[in-house]
């Protein structure tokens, strides 16, 4: 059975913090904790401005986590991900749908630079390019050629060098998974 998707997202709110973390649980299992994007977010809270989730008939389907962060202590930037979408969902444009609106997002509240950890063949449909090798590092293990940006502002990558970190006081929660 396949459903079309809605047309927009939502912003995560405090009281979707259970259903987020059994959607990541049953879609990521264990292991993610040890992925980049959850060590980045260690100690810093669950959900940010920049979470969004799509819901349909009041069942959340597909979420998106992306944390403000640092890059070598310079501020503007965030970091998208895990996105997670319910097997019975997948491959009906919810990843992209919320890719889309979290980076209009962070567009509009003046980030410069948007990176993630994936595969370019995919991500590059948003503007994502590979980071130039050992210019920007994340505290946990990561490929290096699959470490991607997007500049939000022409040059923006220039700026930033060093190791990710993440911004802390901006969520809206303490923890989530």
């Amino acid at each position: 059975m396949s459903m079309l998707a809605p047309s927009s997202t939502r912003p995560a709110r405090v009281d979707d913090e259970l259903a987020i973390s059994r959607l990541h649980s049953d879609v990521l299992g264990p292991g993610r904790f040890a992925r980049s994007a959850y060590r980045v977010r260690e100690g810093t809270g669950g959900l940010s401005r920049f979470c969004r989730v799509v819901e349909l008939n009041g069942r959340l389907v597909a979420a998106l986590r992306m944390t403000e962060v640092t890059i070598g202590r310079v501020p503007g930037a965030a970091l998208l991900g895990p996105i997670v979408v319910t097997s019975e969902h997948q491959s009906q444009g919810f990843g992209r749908l919320l890719i889309r609106d979290a980076i209009e997002a962070a567009r509009r509240a003046g980030l410069s630079l948007v990176m993630l950890v994936g595969d370019e063949p995919y991500y590059g449909r948003f503007g994502f390019q590979i980071i130039p090798e050992a210019h920007i590092r994340l505290p946990g293990p990561a490929n290096p050629n699959r470490l991607l940006a997007l500049e939000l502002q022409v040059g923006a990558l220039a700026r930033y060098h060093g190791v990710v970190a993440a911004v802390t006081g901006g969520s809206l929660s303490k923890a989530a998974g």
